[in-house]
């Protein structure tokens, strides 16, 4: 089985309880923590799927890492570890978020712009590109990158809408070129 496939299962476990439990946003805020540790120090995914360490010594340091962690969290945890499946935790996560954003009817959108865009822009943005992707609204990312040169680009998903000075003179480019 594929490991994105095994990270699913697991998260669709966690969302049921959490769901049942009325924790859903609050267990992926912990998710999101967790993911963010284990991104910013690869040596702490490296040293839980080592075979020289002990199952229950790496439990050990999870519950140090994760101390303030929900009992659903940290029991999902304890199991990645005891299949040894720790090299699953951010895919979980993100299988995680994914659930818990359709619940909500929210999708996960990055915006790049020029400059950061104000919580009034980014309301705007939502508005108009949730319909498009089926969603009520978008959690926006927004991500400044000045190569772009003017305009906004987003990412939903798979889906890329480019409205960037940069991606219309790349169009009007190839467009010239075929001609």
């Amino acid at each position: 089985m594929s490991n994105i496939a095994v990270a699913k299962r697991y998260a669709i476990a966690l969302f049921k309880i959490a769901k049942e439990h009325n924790q859903l946003e609050s267990v992926e805020v912990e998710l999101r923590i967790v993911k963010t540790v284990f991104e910013e120090n690869k040596e702490l995914g490296i040293l839980l799927q080592s075979p020289r360490i002990s199952v229950e010594k790496k439990k050990d340091i999870v519950k140090e890492a994760f101390s303030s962690a929900s009992l659903y969290v940290m029991n999902t945890l304890m199991l990645l570890l005891d299949r040894h499946r720790a090299s699953e935790v951010t895919a979980l996560v993100d299988a995680y978020i994914e659930l818990a954003n359709d619940e909500r009817g929210i999708a996960e959108a990055k915006v790049y712009s020029v400059r950061p865009l104000d919580e009034a822009e980014k309301a705007a943005l939502s508005a108009s590109f949730a319909k498009k992707v089926g969603k009520s609204s978008l959690r926006i990312e927004n991500i400044t990158d000045p190569s772009i040169l003017g305009g906004l680009k987003l990412r939903i998903g798979n889906r890329i809408f480019d409205g960037s000075l940069k991606g219309k003179l790349e169009r009007l480019e190839r467009e010239l070129i075929r001609n």
